[in-house]
């Protein structure tokens, strides 16, 4: 019997419903972000981006102080796409906040594609997968990020997709793989997936070899350029990032991996997601007894992805580090239900099933678009009131010859034109040695003549300790959280 591809392609209704839902989960989030505090962005870091933009798009220079070039932004494909606000007059915020609302609505479109294309038996009314993608509140906190991070998930899912799908397509694999590095550093990843797919579905040895080699040339024709421009701006194939951040969460790798695993698994599960986990499970096993190497190669990439970054960072905010992945996760299940509600696993009380998992998945994903943006507008009210009140002082308050150390740097980098010490060491990767041993820091800030230093209390107690403070933000929404708040403190060197 023929297949019916009829309604395998999205037309313009459904198109304009998810359309529709990424617009309103956005419009949610910005509301609920300018009521409790102002709108503004989640993260430090989505100002670090800004700031190459903004220097990019200005003075043509790949810096975070102008004439500096430097290695410190993670995603330098990112950042480029930001700079085209900055000349069109639409950044920092309304070109930020469309780029992640288009990433949002074309992964959100892909998964409902991919679901039509994989389960001949999904033709629904309503594209409810391409819904649930567009409101899945990790995924909304993500696009309004103002990081790459989305993005990244986009390029990813979209490779590990094409190989579900059993795509030979092996150059336009290699160029997204190329291209996903661009965004992040670990789209390296993707080379296991792909070659495995390679290896198990390609019938004969010569086949094989003209994939890689296929693959290969559509990877190193962006990677090298990739390679070349960190070594030409840092002198490492890596951003500094790239080593900073696993210096700095040294002592996060050192805590029981079970414990490690809880407080991943946690934040994978808080929302609807949990409803995908029978899902998610169901579609690995059809996966296995099927010999589906696409899907498999997925799986795996997508726990191998899951445990290396438990490994070197920590599972914090909302698991960021883990977001990219979250989309091809979210798919399994998916899947496996979009294949379940059209079955007849128990024959006539089949309807309970169905019953319980749709009002599970709608009252969850209803819950979730208050509760994640909720929590949404408390990131961003942090960052507002500690990060940029504080740098907007200090561009005010202190003297413009005066160096600066701080481990938060992206405010200041935006709303500040100090000369900066960057304890992260995104900017100055020379303390990445010796990034969490503060007596060494102190040293290093004596040798450089530093005169202030911008921190959090706890996370310097030492260096804090003692030294005089000239400014604290006071904000009373962190206080709320029962976090001190951010101070400036003047450093005097012996």
């Amino acid at each position: 019997m023929a297949r019916d591809f009829s309604n395998l392609k999205l037309n313009k209704r459904d198109l304009l419903i998810i359309a529709g839902a990424v617009v309103l989960i956005a419009a949610i989030y910005l509301l609920a972000s300018q009521i409790t505090y102002a709108v503004g962005f989640p993260l430090d870091d989505s100002w670090i981006h800004q700031t190459y933009a903004r220097n990019l798009a200005s003075r043509g220079e790949w810096a975070f102080r102008p004439g500096i070039p430097s290695a410190g932004s993670t995603s330098p494909l990112w950042s480029a796409l930001l700079a085209i606000g900055f000349l069109i007059r639409l950044s920092p915020y309304i070109w930020t906040y469309f780029l992640g609302m288009v990433t949002l609505f074309a992964l959100a479109v892909l998964c409902e594609w991919t679901v039509r294309k994989l389960i001949d038996s999904y033709r629904p009314r309503f594209p409810w997968v391409g819904i649930f993608i567009a409101f899945e509140w990790h995924l909304a906190w993500a696009a309004m990020s103002g990081m790459e991070t989305l993005l990244h998930g986009l390029i990813v899912t979209t490779v590990l997709v094409l190989l579900m799908t059993n795509t030979h397509r092996y150059l336009t694999l290699g160029l997204l793989t190329g291209l996903s590095v661009w965004v992040r550093p670990d789209g390296l990843t993707l080379l296991g997936p792909v070659f495995m797919t390679i290896l198990f579905t390609e019938p004969d040895t010569r086949s094989r070899l003209t994939a890689f080699v296929r693959y290969l040339i559509g990877f190193g024709s962006i990677f090298v350029f990739y390679l070349l421009f960190n070594l030409a701006i840092g002198d490492a194939p890596m951003p500094n990032t790239f080593y900073a951040k696993q210096a700095e969460y040294a002592a996060w790798q050192i805590l029981p991996i079970i414990e490690r695993l809880g407080q991943m698994a946690l934040q994978l599960l808080v929302g609807p997601s949990l409803v995908l986990l029978p899902g998610l499970i169901a579609w690995l096993v059809k996966s296995i007894k099927q010999k589906m190497w696409g899907s498999l190669s997925a799986s795996i990439w997508s726990a191998g992805y899951l445990v290396l970054y438990i490994l070197r960072l920590p599972v914090y905010q909302h698991g960021r580090y883990l977001m990219p992945a979250m989309p091809v996760i979210f798919l399994f299940g998916l899947l496996a239900f979009a294949e379940f509600d059209t079955g007849r696993i128990f024959a006539r009380y089949h309807w309970v099933g169905q019953t319980i998992w749709r009002a599970s998945a709608v009252m969850l994903t209803l819950g979730f678009i208050f509760l994640g943006a909720q929590s949404y507008a408390r990131d961003v009210a942090v960052i507002e009131s500690e990060m940029v009140v504080t740098a907007e002082w200090v561009a005010s308050n202190l003297p413009q010859d005066a160096l600066i150390a701080a481990h938060d740097i992206g405010a200041l980098g935006y709303f500040d034109t100090h000369e900066l010490i960057d304890l992260a060491g995104l900017i100055s990767p020379d303390v990445i040695p010796f990034i969490r041993d503060e007596p060494q820091l102190a040293n290093y800030l004596n040798q450089r003549g530093a005169d202030y230093l911008i921190a959090f209390p706890d996370f310097y107690p030492l260096m804090t300790g003692t030294a005089e403070a000239v400014f604290a933000t006071n904000s009373p929404i962190t206080l709320f959280f029962e976090q001190k708040n951010m101070v400036v403190y003047r450093w005097k060197s012996p």
